[in-house]
C-alpha cells in the first residue's frame, strides 16, 4: 500500500511503503559480527600464531573473490560493501586447522562464496550456510587434511604443510587429537579447564568458551541475532548428553564436556544464528536448535566423526523452509491458518 505525504510545495509524493524503518540493517549486522568475531580470532592468533593469519585471509579472499567473479552488476564491488562476504571467509577460515595447505583454504573460500552464496542468486537466497558449504565440500574432497589436527603452539613460523603445492605429496607434520576424538575413540576427556581455555587441538575457531559466551552477549544486545537459536541448541546438548552420562556414566561423556569441546559453541552463536538461513518465527527457532542439538550429540555418541556441528547445521538449514510455513506466525484478526 502507498501513502500520500504533503510537501512544503504542497505537492503530491507518492511514497511506498513501509514507513517505519528498523534501525537495524543488513550492513550494521554484519559488522557487528565482525566485532565479536575479532576476540575469538585473537584467541586463535594466540594459539595457533602466523598459521591462524594465513587460513582467515587466504579463505576470505577466496570468498571475495567468487562474489566478485559471480556478481554481474557493475560496480562489481557494490554487493561486497554489507560485509558478507568478510564475514563468510573469516568464519570459514576458523572451522579450518591450522595446518591446512593454503591452496585448499583458497578453493574452500571459492566454493563458499560461488557454490554456497552466489548461485543462488546472492545475500537472502542462499538455502545454506555459506561457510559450511565451503567446509563440507572441503570435509569430502581432502578428508585427511581436514582431520589433521596441530597443538596450538602459538607459533609465528609459517607451517611448511600450510605451503605445500597442489598435486604433490604433503609435508610431514606434527599432529595431536583433539578432544571430541581421544574421547570418542580412546575414550579419555580432556581437562575442563583446557576446553574453557581453548588450550586443545582443533579448528582455529574452537577456543575459549568464555570468549565465545562474551561474543554472544554482544550480539545478543545488539539485537544482531536470535538467542533462542544458540540456548535451544546448548540446552538440548546438556540435556540429551546428561541423559546418556546418566544411564552409562563410563561410556558417556559429561555434558559438561559435550558442551565446551570441538566446535559447538562457535557454530551455535555464529553459524547456526545466520539470519538467511535460520528460521525466523519464534516456534520454528526452538524447534531448530533442538534439531541441531539432538543431531550433534548422534554423530558425536555413533557416528563416524568425532564432531557433528557442520552437519547438523546443514541439515536444519534444509528443513528451515519448511520449519518457516508451519509454524509462520497468524495474522493479527484471523482465526486459522492463511
Amino acid at each position: 500500500m502507498s501513502g500520500f505525504i504533503h510537501s512544503e510545495q504542497d505537492h503530491l509524493i507518492l511514497h511506498a511503503s513501509p514507513f517505519v524503518r528498523t534501525p537495524v540493517t543488513t550492513g550494521r549486522i554484519m559488522r557487528d559480527v565482525i566485532l565479536a568475531l575479532i576476540p575469538v580470532l585473537g584467541a586463535a592468533i594466540y594459539n595457533f600464531g602466523l598459521s591462524a593469519i594465513m587460513e582467515v585471509m587466504v579463505a576470505t579472499i577466496g570468498v571475495v573473490g567468487a562474489e566478485v567473479m559471480f556478481t554481474t552488476r557493475r560496480p562489481r564491488t557494490a554487493s561486497l560493501g554489507d560485509g558478507s562476504a568478510l564475514l563468510t571467509g573469516i568464519i570459514l577460515g576458523l572451522t579450518l586447522p591450522p595446518g591446512l595447505p593454503l591452496w585448499m583454504a583458497l578453493v574452500g573460500g571459492l566454493v563458499a562464496g560461488g557454490v554456497g552464496k552466489m548461485v543462488f542468486g546472492g545475500l537472502g537466497h542462499n538455502l545454506f550456510n555459506p561457510a559450511l558449504v565451503g567446509r563440507a565440500f572441503l570435509q569430502a574432497a581432502f578428508p585427511t587434511a581436514m582431520t589433521t589436527w596441530a597443538p596450538p603452539d602459538g607459533s609465528w613460523a609459517a607451517r611448511p604443510e600450510a605451503l605445500s603445492v597442489p598435486m604433490l605429496h604433503g609435508v610431514d607434520a606434527v599432529t595431536a587429537a583433539t578432544p571430541l576424538a581421544r574421547m570418542k575413540f580412546e575414550h579419555v576427556a580432556a581437562p575442563t579447564l583446557d576446553l574453557f581455555t581453548g588450550q586443545t587441538p582443533g579448528s582455529l575457531g574452537e577456543t575459549s568458551a568464555l570468549i565465545i559466551a562474551l561474543a554472544a552477549i554482544y550480539l545478543i544486545a545488539r539485537r544482531a541475532m536470535d538467542w533462542r537459536i544458540p540456548a535451544s541448541i546448548l540446552l538440548t546438548v546438556v540435556v540429551f548428553s546428561g541423559a546418556l552420562y546418566l544411564i552409562n556414566p563410563e561410556v558417556h561423556p559429561t555434558p559438561w564436556f559435550m558442551l565446551m569441546s570441538g566446535g559447538l559453541l562457535f557454530g551455535s552463536v555464529f553459524m547456526a544464528t545466520d539470519p538467511v538461513t535460520s528460521p525466523t518465527a519464534p516456534k520454528a527457532t526452538w524447534l531448530f536448535g533442538v534439531g541441531v542439538g539432538v543431531v550433534v550429540v548422534l554423530v558425536r555418541r555413533w557416528g563416524g566423526l568425532p564432531e557433528g556441528v557442520m552437519y547438523a547445521i546443514l541439515l536444519m538449514n534444509g528443513a528451515t523452509p519448511l520449519l518457516e510455513r508451519f509454524f509462520q506466525p497468524r495474522p493479527f484478526g484471523r482465526g486459522g491458518p492463511v
